[in-house]
């Protein structure tokens, strides 16, 4: 039986603001704020909202047969829960469904699989943390940056303890396999791999409103005919996506969530099920290993990083940030990280890219790859200064670590002696409060006092004494 396994991922670009060489020391806050809260706000209201009501309509106009995967940046989150705080409770409730899965990705969105594996790690992490408070989900797939992959990203991820990965179907890696199997990881096969169908997926979220396209227009009866004509044996249909695909990429108007809300009486008429990567990885085994000693990613007709690290520029941009990578973790500065994590975005090189791309790119506020990367190194220059003017840059690395985890030592030495101090100094005040009564008791004895309340009973006992002692006459008189 085939089964779809749908994903959409959702990120927003964190654009810098116009940064000058002169700046630098001066103006430490990089962003465009009216930009930032413009594109998230455009964004919700004409993809995400409307996209995710249909999608919570499929899930229970079908009976909850079908199923939804997502996975949400960091960043991304961020800027939501400031800006449109609504998608996220919509989020909220299609969790609430038990049809939807959530997955972790690194938290900024980032190259960092690529330069620094502590910082991949870490930020991996904390995204997967988000998702927990969000969602109530821990994780237990893994999905990379623009689905970037690799034989020792795979490694990596199987021993953070993940149990599968989503990555591309690219023909150069599968060769003459399909991409509608479970697969493995070549160097750890207990991590499973699910790869996304290039055409079935390119179909929707390039294509569909194209109308130069052959297959346009496009509909649900003619989209799962074709994938019920797949062989017999090829039953694993990944159709990977961006949100914003669904109203952004592709109009409203073009009636791409009519396409979408076909789906789920389409695929019943055909025996066609969803699925969760979760569910797959748990119930399908791998048919074999698949090898990937170069890097792929989803990005234009490579399939590879040459999107961000393609030409001198964005490699020297990409340097200079991980040259400081070490030291951000260490430090592990509030203000620092949070700059860390919106400068490592993947959209940053991107716009410094010279490659023609099928993909549309909006530069913002760039003319030029030239102009981007200049004033990506202005706002990196101005960071380098800050996080070398936390610990001196003579510093090296092992040395900052020793010297940060002496300081994290101490503090934890003192916080417990601070506790230390606090219970012993509780325990003498108690003890004086005990002197103080046995003292009271001891000086009562000592001057042949009784308690209140034993003189007040003897007493009441004398009067009654002597009331049955005077006769009744003279009680009378």
């Amino acid at each position: 039986m085939k089964t779809i396994c749908l994903y959409f991922e959702i990120h927003q670009v964190i654009h810098l603001k116009r940064y000058r060489f002169f700046d630098i020391g001066t103006d430490h806050y990089y962003y465009d704020s009216f930009e930032n809260e413009r594109t998230i706000s455009e964004i919700a209201d004409k993809s995400y909202m409307p996209a995710l009501e249909a999608l919570q309509q499929m899930i229970h106009e079908s009976g909850k047969a079908f199923k939804v995967t997502f996975s949400l940046s960091g960043v991304g989150i961020e800027q939501l829960e400031i800006h449109a705080p609504q998608v996220l409770e919509k989020l909220q409730e299609l969790n609430s469904t038990g049809c939807v899965e959530f997955l972790a990705e690194p938290y900024s969105h980032g190259l960092a699989s690529l330069a620094n594996e502590e910082s991949f790690k870490s930020e991996v992490k904390r995204q997967a943390q988000k998702i927990k408070e969000y969602f109530g989900q821990t994780p237990k797939v893994l999905r990379n940056s623009s689905l970037i992959y690799s034989d020792e990203i795979g490694l990596l991820a199987s021993r953070m303890g993940f149990k599968g990965m989503l990555t591309e179907g690219a023909k150069h890696v599968l060769g003459w396999k399909s991409p509608h199997y479970v697969y493995n990881c070549a160097l750890d096969p207990k991590l499973k791999l699910l790869l996304r169908d290039v055409k079935l997926s390119d179909d929707i979220s390039l294509r569909f409103n194209n109308s130069d396209w052959e297959g346009y227009p496009l509909f649900a009866d003619t989209y799962m005919d074709e994938i019920a004509a797949l062989p017999e044996e090829e039953q694993v249909i990944g159709v990977f996506m961006n949100l914003s695909a669904l109203g952004i990429e592709q109009p409203l108007s073009s009636n791409i969530l009519e396409f979408f809300k076909a789906w789920p009486a389409c695929a019943k008429q055909r025996g066609i099920t969803f699925s969760t990567p979760t569910e797959l990885c748990m119930k399908l085994k791998s048919v074999d290993r698949l090898d990937v000693p170069d890097t792929l990613s989803w990005m234009d007709e490579e399939r590879d990083v040459s999107t961000w690290l393609g030409n001198p520029m964005q490699r020297e941009a990409f340097n200079k940030l991980y040259s400081i990578a070490d030291r951000v973790r260490i430090a592990d500065d509030p203000r620092i990280n949070q700059d860390w994590d919106y400068l490592q975005a993947s959209d940053n090189f991107r716009f410094m890219s010279t490659k023609p791309s099928r993909v549309g790119m909006d530069r913002g506020i760039y003319s030029s790859p030239f102009d981007a990367f200049t004033n990506y190194m202005n706002v990196l220059g101005d960071f380098l200064n800050r996080v070398n003017s936390l610990y001196p840059a003579e510093i090296d690395n092992e040395e900052l670590n020793s010297l940060l985890t002496t300081i994290r030592n101490q503090g934890e030495e003192l916080e417990m002696k601070s506790k230390e101090i606090s219970h012993l100094q509780a325990k003498v005040d108690t003890l004086e409060k005990e002197e103080l009564r046995l003292r009271d008791e001891k000086e009562k004895k000592a001057s042949g006092r009784k308690p209140a309340a034993g003189r007040a009973a003897k007493k009441s006992v004398s009067r009654k004494k002597t009331e049955k002692a005077v006769p009744a006459d003279e009680k009378a008189g």
